[in-house]
């Protein structure tokens, strides 16, 4: 069961979401937040598996949020949810520390897939998002610890990236390529070595960024 706490300062957005999420079996909501302030109060007291957060909130929004958990080291996976076209609030999250970003139309089948990968420790960017990011990168890429240029990327290295990025686990990309899940490790240590960022979510967009994916 994947323990989640939901964060969202408009009830109704929140009971749909609970509703929804109560059909599927294996994802249970520990807890809830109508602000930021509220939030980190919630987070702190369940500590739960997975975090959907709102953007746009009263006493805090979600990327203080994120800042202030990410300060303390007290930061679940978290997934951004947002109606908003706003390239830098996105961008924040990312070097916020944000695991996943996801439209707040998402079907029931893309959001319960997202909450089970950022669980497992992938990452998911909805390809709604993605082009909005990618358009900022340009901006965020002197932020960024990364080699310039980044070192090729091996066939498998790629493959394993364009896994990563569709939000499946190590464990998930060891059985989908036949391999172990050690060595799974060892490619995405050497993605990251190579792309010279620091975690899975920034591979991804230098990946995109570099046209691997």
């Amino acid at each position: 069961m994947i323990r989640v706490v939901l964060v969202d300062d408009q009830t109704l957005v929140r009971r749909g979401i609970r509703s929804l999420l109560e059909l599927d079996g294996g994802v249970a909501i520990v807890g809830e937040a109508g602000d930021g302030e509220e939030a980190l109060v919630v987070i702190r007291r369940e500590r739960p598996d997975v975090v959907l957060l709102d953007v746009r909130m009263p006493r805090k929004d979600g990327v203080e949020v994120l800042k202030a958990l990410t300060a303390a080291g007290e930061c679940p996976p978290t997934i951004l949810l947002t109606t908003f076209d706003d390239d830098a609030v996105l961008l924040d999250a990312v070097k916020a520390g944000a695991r996943g970003y996801l439209l707040k139309d998402v079907s029931l089948e893309h959001l319960t897939e997202a909450i089970r990968a950022v669980a497992a420790g992938g990452s998911v960017i909805r390809p709604a998002v993605t082009d909005r990011v990618l358009k900022g990168l340009e901006h965020m890429r002197p932020q960024f610890e990364s080699l310039s240029p980044a070192d090729p990327l091996s066939k498998r290295e790629v493959e394993v990236l364009r896994l990563m990025a569709g939000g499946y686990s190590n464990r998930e990309i060891a059985d989908a390529l036949g391999t172990a899940e050690g060595t799974v490790k060892n490619h995405a240590s050497s993605i990251l070595s190579k792309l010279g960022v620091r975690d899975r979510t920034r591979a991804v967009l230098k990946a995109l960024e570099q046209g691997y994916i």
